[in-house]
């Protein structure tokens, strides 16, 4: 029988984990080109070449979870763990989540996770220029992701 800390340690664990996949989701649907050509480069270190390499290396991105389908999910259970472990840090990991009330316009720096599961872009002028994109809210998943690692740290 597990003990609360085991159990804590193993959802902790398992919750890391997904959070992981939905970073590596998130780079893949930003920057699809870059990230096949890391996981090329990863597997190729493995002694994976031609055909066996272009296999596995779509193999391997196809595995990866749909960000828009699986970060709500995983947002419930990371902020039920957050508030119970860190409460002072809640706001922050929140914050990272939902867009700011006051908005006149959307940059990089107010672009959150929730524009990102709309598909939001915004870009100006005539010829479209992008001003912020998805790609805007990596940093906010990935501040995310810190709040949660610093669970599993000593003395946290």
């Amino acid at each position: 029988m597990l003990s609360n800390l085991e159990r804590y340690k193993k959802d902790l664990d398992a919750l890391i984990l997904k959070g992981d996949n939905l970073f590596n989701s998130m780079q893949m649907e930003c920057f699809p080109d870059q990230t096949k050509d890391l996981v090329k480069t990863e597997l190729g270190k493995q002694g994976l070449v031609g055909k066996k390499l272009a296999s596995k290396t779509r193999e391997v991105m196809e595995a990866f979870p749909s960000f828009k389908e699986t970060y709500q999910s995983w947002f419930s259970e990371a902020k039920a763990l957050v508030r119970q472990v860190l409460p002072d840090r809640l706001s922050d990991f929140v914050r990272h989540n939902e867009k700011p009330k006051p908005r006149k316009d959307i940059t990089f720096e107010n672009y959150r996770i929730e524009d990102y599961l709309q598909g939001l872009n915004v870009s100006r002028g005539y010829e479209k220029v992008k001003v912020v994109g998805p790609d805007a809210a990596i940093p906010q998943f990935w501040q995310q992701m810190a709040i949660l690692k610093t669970e599993r740290q000593p003395g946290s």
